[in-house]
């Protein structure tokens, strides 16, 4: 009985009008966004590519290890586009794609800097595939609900069905299962295109992670689907009417997708405990550079003063502030070395000095390297609890709705995520640690090659290469599926209700 139940169901919606317009309207909709997006992939890799090089070339240019290493130097690692970020943009486009390598400090997300970008194509950054599944096909969903019940009560048929000796939930189930499939035609046939494009795209090359990954996308997708069309028929079982139903589904599909992810954002405040706390790091880090730095280099001049030798070596210029620095953006922190790169070296008559310079700077740069690593101790909590935790805060209001749970679900398959976008500035500050450590295992900064490039230019082979791996797709599992979980809990405990209502309600 329940297979002719689901076949009757299934050939009626088949049948339908509605069903060949979602088909049509999803098909058009994806196919034509997923090729702008691959555009602006394509675009944006030609920019990362040709940034690797410049930077390469750039730091090769350099005679001397101190303009390549410090801030105002040329060494810099970028950040490759993520090619799933057709389904979900996420953050792969809001936080910058490039970051300075330096002794001086240690990057983090917000220190970093941009390629480039296309005006145009960042007008389609938030319609990508997940934006399209997230509005239109929950429309869809409810659509092909809002009548399942309703018009079963005012057309009779459904009296005349239970004269038969047919359970209740065999109709649910039935109902159910038949609409599922019709609406899997539509999220199947549109996502199967988008991976038949992203596949024959000559700039693309995915692994079997990567469809792991879709496969994680494609299951997120369908329980966000099955969330929609439960409300729809919830909806439908509670109410009598074709026209109430449909006034009810449209006004929770109004709310859900278009009004409450809009006005969270701007009801929750900013809340003012963070000036605070950005007031007491920026007084710790500067405690840190002003005394404990100043304190250590004084002591060291003063040890090692000679009347002949200028020790400071335009380390502080000419009335500079060698302590300019923002506890948040340590790319304002200057010790002058301008006038250092600008060296080409020392006369015969001083070359008595290069001893005391190299004993100077190998001195100054794991002075400057420890105190750096010192203030991120400080810089990192702080960066936690002024951006990230009000963010993580906003996150988990929005998930009080299945559009910010589907939203962070696919997000994080993608790899497009928060996590996604921090594992990157993980790999730069261990990349970081990893030069500093060559530095230290050549001498380089007590080398003359530090400062001066009369004697030969620096030897940037001794430098590891940076390479970054996205995370593996157990990661993106582990951290998409707390989502996917409440989102199935979501439609369990909706499914439990509709049956409660359709089997104690009168016929």
């Amino acid at each position: 009985m329940l297979t002719t139940l689901i076949r009757r169901e299934l050939l009626d919606n088949l049948m339908t009008f509605r069903f060949a317009v979602a088909v049509l309207i999803m098909l058009l909709l994806v196919v034509a966004n997923t090729a702008v997006l691959l555009k602006d992939y394509e675009q944006r890799l030609t920019l990362y590519n040709d940034a690797v090089k410049t930077h390469q070339q750039q730091l090769q240019e350099k005679k001397t290890y101190s303009a390549g290493i410090t801030y105002a130097g040329e060494m810099r690692i970028d950040r490759p586009p993520n090619p799933l970020s057709i389904f979900n943009t996420g953050f792969d486009k809001r936080i910058g794609n490039k970051v300075t390598v330096s002794h001086t400090y240690v990057p983090s997300l917000w220190d970093s800097g941009w390629h480039g970008s296309n005006p145009f194509m960042d007008m389609f950054a938030s319609m990508d595939i997940a934006f399209i599944f997230e509005v239109i096909l929950s429309l869809l969903a409810l659509v092909f609900a809002y009548d399942t019940l309703a018009g079963e009560y005012e057309h009779g048929t459904l009296r005349l069905i239970l004269t038969h000796s047919v359970r209740r939930g065999h109709i649910l189930l039935a109902k159910y299962i038949s609409a599922m499939l019709c609406l899997l035609v539509p999220l199947l046939m549109s996502l199967l295109l988008a991976v038949i494009l992203l596949t024959t795209t000559p700039s693309i090359f995915l692994n079997t992670d990567d469809f792991l990954r879709i496969g994680g996308i494609i299951l997120a997708s369908v329980v966000y689907l099955s969330v929609f069309y439960l409300i729809g028929l919830l909806i439908s079982a509670a109410t009598r009417r074709t026209s109430t139903a449909l006034m009810l589904a449209m006004f929770v599909w109004g709310f859900l997708v278009l009004v409450y992810p809009n006005v969270i954002l701007a009801v929750i405040p900013r809340p003012e405990a963070p000036q605070t706390r950005a007031a007491s790091a920026f007084g710790q880090i500067q405690q840190i550079w002003q005394v404990e730095f100043s304190g250590e280099l004084g002591h060291f001049l003063t040890t090692n003063a000679s009347p002949e030798i200028d020790w400071d070596l335009g380390l502080t210029g000419s009335g500079a502030e060698p302590y300019a620095y923002s506890w948040k953006d340590p790319q304002t922190l200057y010790y002058s070395f301008e006038n250092i790169f600008a060296f080409e070296g020392f006369d015969e008559k001083e070359e008595h000095k290069i001893p005391h310079a190299q004993s100077y700077f190998r001195f100054l740069g794991r002075l400057v390297t420890r105190t750096a690593d010192q203030t991120w101790l400080i810089r990192k909590p702080a960066l936690e609890d002024i951006f990230i935790h009000p963010a993580n805060v906003k996150r988990i209001w929005l998930k009080l709705s299945p559009v910010g749970l589907y939203d962070a679900a696919t997000q994080a398959w993608a790899g497009t995520d928060l996590h996604g976008a921090r594992d990157f500035f993980d790999a730069a500050r261990r990349y970081r640690q990893e030069v500093i450590d060559a530095l230290y295992d050549k001498e380089a900064f007590g080398s003359r090659q530090w400062f001066s490039s009369d004697k030969g230019a620096a030897d940037w082979s001794i430098l590891p290469q940076f390479s970054f791996q996205r995370a593996d797709v157990n990661t993106n599992a582990k951290r998409a599926l707390p989502d996917v979980s409440i989102l199935l809990m979501i439609n369990i405990v909706i499914f439990i209700l509709i049956f409660l209502i359709f089997v104690k309600s009168e016929v």
